[in-house]
């Protein structure tokens, strides 16, 4: 059985309870001695070297609430700003209006948004984003999608040739379920010197990539400039992009959160950082800046966004486990949460006369998924995504009837 990927990986805390249920042995190993894991024909695959395991994380710096508020990134101030703050918003997009790529979450469902991308590309009309924003998965590929058509075989790497084994290992820490320690190194290994000079090059031209992680500390969104932070440069600024793009897909219980460093009031701090999913599906700015009753447009000549996931429920019958019972749930009340935020920008897009695309996983994607981050299944998805763009149905101009 499957539970459906969502903008947040919706079901993760059923599918972490149901873990042996759903896939078995299928899973890595944790880093607590295991060096092999067991592929489906019964063999063993070697397991990379897993970080020693720690007696348990120190305890936090105490800080306070104003605090918080205040807190900046040591030798870059202008890292972030709340990403529900509309004022600050205004001022970090390009002055210009230009078109913009939002992407969403959706764990392996990614697939599709990088097939998508890929195959605009080979259309020739795929446009340069002046602002490109990435939630969880999204985020994954924003720096990918942001730098252009170049890096269009990375995003084909990442999104078909990826497993489980880069991604976590079954066996948790004092703070998750799970430990996504090769999510880490799988990040740290595609931050190179030359991507982030690449993402500081086009920030001085005036374009923006955005991503969105979730303060737990305080409870707010906050929207990371990860042009001005590669314009520092050096191995800093690299391991922040790195520790921002983990912890922006980091599911709260189910990986652990990244903590990340801060100064106020001359002294160091450690935030809690984790899914952005958990305050936007997707960003396309700030939810004031989509009321039909604020008058100020929204800074883009075209917006397109891309839903790494179905946008219906579909029909499921779980068995009576509490486990697939709250796997469905939370299905259920995540998906309405993306549809109606999904509402929300295009009505204000259509009130304004902004040209929208919306490109999803259509419901008759049925190819067998075998467990987390199968990559037959991501290549199917992959190819689809492809085949939509090429055909020139990936983008409709306005959502579906969202029937459920």
């Amino acid at each position: 059985m499957r539970f459906p990927a969502t903008p947040a990986i919706s079901v993760a805390l059923a599918f972490a309870m149901a873990v042996s249920l759903i896939a078995g042995s299928s899973f890595p190993a944790s880093g607590q001695g295991a060096k092999y894991k067991q592929d489906k024909k019964g063999g063993l695959t070697k397991l990379p070297p897993a970080p020693e395991p720690d007696i348990g994380p120190p305890p936090r710096t105490p800080f306070t609430a104003d605090e918080s508020l205040k807190a900046t990134i040591p030798g870059i101030p202008g890292a972030r700003i709340f990403a529900d703050s509309e004022t600050d918003f205004l001022k970090l997009v390009p002055p210009a209006p230009g078109p913009w790529l939002v992407l969403s979450g959706g764990g392996e469902d990614g697939a599709y948004g990088a097939g998508v991308i890929s195959g605009w590309t080979e259309t020739g009309k795929r446009p340069e984003f002046s602002v490109v924003t990435g939630v969880s998965t999204g985020a994954l590929m924003a720096p990918f999608a942001f730098i252009g058509p170049a890096l269009d075989a990375n995003l084909r790497q990442n999104f078909t040739a990826i497993s489980s084994i880069d991604v976590f290992s079954f066996g948790g820490t004092d703070e998750a379920l799970f430990d996504n320690w090769p999510l880490r190194r799988t990040i740290e290994k595609r931050t190179t010197p030359e991507l982030v000079a690449a993402i500081a090059a086009e920030h001085k031209r005036g374009r923006r990539l955005f991503v969105v992680t979730t303060h737990l500390d305080i409870g707010r969104g906050v929207l990371w400039d990860i042009g001005a932070i590669a314009s520092q440069g050096g191995e800093k600024a690299s391991k922040l992009i790195a520790d921002i793009l983990l912890a922006s897909s980091a599911i709260p219980g189910i990986f652990p959160p990244i903590l990340i460093e801060t100064e106020v009031n001359g002294r160091k701090i450690q935030e809690m950082h984790a899914d952005g999913t958990i305050t936007a599906p997707f960003y396309a700015g700030p939810r004031t800046l989509y009321s039909l009753s604020n008058k100020v447009p929204i800074p883009a000549s075209e917006l397109y966004v891309i839903i790494n996931n179905k946008l219906n429920s579909g029909f499921e019958t779980p068995d009576r486990m509490a486990a697939l019972v709250l796997g469905r749930a939370l299905t259920l009340a995540l998906r309405f949460g993306l549809r109606t935020e999904l509402l929300r920008v295009h009505e204000k897009a259509k009130a304004t006369a902004l040209p929208f695309g919306v490109a999803f996983v259509a419901s008759d994607f049925n190819f067998p998924f075998n467990g987390a981050f199968d990559t037959k299944y991501m290549t199917a998805l992959f190819d689809r995504g492809v085949a939509n763009i090429k055909a020139g149905k990936a983008f409709l101009k306005d959502p579906p009837g969202l029937e459920p």
